[in-house]
């Protein structure tokens, strides 16, 4: 009788052990999103020199990234995004390829925002970086490289329990040195680029709304 106890003790035993490893699994499943988005992009006049100057609004700006929540509120992700600028009518012709890559702190206050309806959520994100401008054709050689810091906004409207469309509003502040000689920033730029995407986020696992 005792040895038949000990046994489905053991049973019982590994049986909760496998539920309680599978129960840590699915939650931590919940843990990892992916977002891509599309959208334009406005460089700061100020990161051009003199006589060179961009239109107001550009297409495309791509952005892609993968995001890990530790908590409900707080996570961390991993992005990049991919510009394209060009001149404007009264300003020499060139173009640019302004890319970024950010770690971003993120930050979901939805929970605490009790009056947004239920399929809304908010997240601020914002997080150091780094950036690549590449200007394109006659300007190929005045490439540069800087810091950046960037900020954003998204505003989440959920379709199922496993993706959202969202829309992103981000301003990256560069960290570029002034260009000397002058001759070095003709085609090129070391400004700062407000960014305005559309974009869909989905769960790598199974949150109720990403």
């Amino acid at each position: 009788m005792i040895s038949i106890f000990k046994t489905q003790k053991h049973k019982l035993l590994i049986v909760t052990l496998l539920f309680t490893a599978f129960s840590f699994a699915q939650r931590s499943t919940n843990m990892w999103k992916a977002q891509i988005a599309l959208g334009l992009n406005s460089p700061s006049q100020s990161g051009f020199v003199e006589g060179f100057e961009s239109k107001s609004m550009n297409f495309p700006t791509i952005n892609a990234g993968f995001q890990r929540m530790f908590k409900p509120q707080f996570g961390a992700k991993l992005d990049f995004g991919y510009n394209r600028f060009s001149s404007e009518d009264n300003s020499p012709e060139f173009k640019i390829n302004y890319s970024r890559i950010n770690v971003q702190v993120v930050y979901d206050p939805t929970e605490k925002l009790t009056f947004l309806p239920e399929q809304i959520a908010l997240v601020v994100h914002a997080g150091p970086g780094y950036t690549f401008v590449k200007p394109l054709g006659d300007f190929a050689s005045n490439k540069v490289s800087f810091l950046n810091v960037m900020a954003g906004l998204e505003v989440h409207y959920g379709l199922s329990k496993f993706m959202s469309l969202y829309t992103d509003v981000s301003y990256i502040l560069g960290m570029g040195k002034d260009f000397d000689p002058v001759i070095d920033g003709f085609g090129s730029f070391n400004g700062n680029l407000l960014t305005i995407s559309f974009g869909i986020t989905f769960s790598l696992s199974g949150c109720q709304y990403c």
